[in-house]
């Protein structure tokens, strides 16, 4: 069974923590989500994860350390999808979801039929059939995050971590982003990680949050034990309700502060 551990994972960057001592565990199908207000560390946890900044302490895949790892076994164990992609407008999709092919196609090499196959199940999957031939500059913003998920996805990573995945989309595209991963990392068996502003879709999709102020994580566990408005007015400097619905979804209602006159 794959897994993911962080211990003791530190960031700094001008001698600056960004941030400290972290530590986590998943296992295959979990989604772990983080939250925290600008500047928490959110995103500095996830690129040191992808192996893309460094950092001290561990990050293990399976019980080795990723900072062993070549950039070609790295990328077929970790899947990436940054906050702002980028996408080339002149590039059709299928060229596109190509390129999460790239750690499994030699310098030199041309993809093969297992690629082109990976790839053209990944777009039936996605329903993108019909953009296949589309270039990425014609596409929507839900129908780009979508192919952006596609091209992680044919890495066939067993972890995947979204930074920000529906900060450009709107209230249905967020939906559909989100049942999207919850559908994959469920009948794939993905460690999914994600970063995430909007509280009540963080608890709604994630199995468990982890809550980072300044670096640090200051709270952790299921979304009713993570969001109450004592911690969100402590952590996030904002007045809150926080519901618990009957079926257990917990929705986080800011609450306007009207001052005197």
């Amino acid at each position: 069974m794959n897994s993911l551990a962080l211990r003791a994972l530190r960031v700094e960057y001008g001698g600056c923590a960004v941030v400290s001592n972290v530590d986590e565990a998943l296992t295959a199908g979990e989604w772990l989500c983080l939250i925290g207000p600008n500047g928490a560390g959110k995103s500095s946890l996830l690129r040191a994860v992808a192996g893309l900044v460094e950092f001290s302490g561990e990050v293990q895949l399976n019980g080795k350390n990723v900072d062993s790892m070549r950039a070609r076994e790295m990328a077929r164990k970790v899947a990436f999808v940054p906050q702002e992609p980028v996408l080339p407008d002149d590039m059709p999709v299928s060229d596109y979801v190509m390129l999460g092919r790239n750690p499994y196609i030699s310098t030199f090499g041309r993809e093969s039929a297992r690629d082109r196959q990976v790839v053209t199940d990944l777009i039936d999957e996605l329903s993108l059939s019909v953009y296949a031939r589309r270039l990425l500059g014609t596409l929507s913003g839900g129908e780009r995050q979508r192919v952006v998920i596609a091209r992680a996805l044919a890495q066939e990573a067993p972890v995947l971590l979204l930074d920000e995945p529906t900060s450009a989309l709107d209230l249905g595209h967020q939906q559909h982003a989100l049942e999207l991963v919850d559908r994959l990392r469920r009948s794939r068996d993905l460690i999914v990680v994600s970063a995430m502003h909007d509280l009540t879709l963080a608890g709604l999709y994630s199995d468990r949050l982890l809550l980072l102020h300044q670096g640090v994580g200051v709270a952790r566990g299921t979304a009713r034990q993570v969001l109450r408005s004592e911690t969100l007015a402590e952590f996030y400097g904002v007045s809150a309700r926080v519901i618990h619905e009957d079926d257990g979804t917990v929705v986080v209602v800011p609450q306007r502060s009207i001052g005197e006159m």
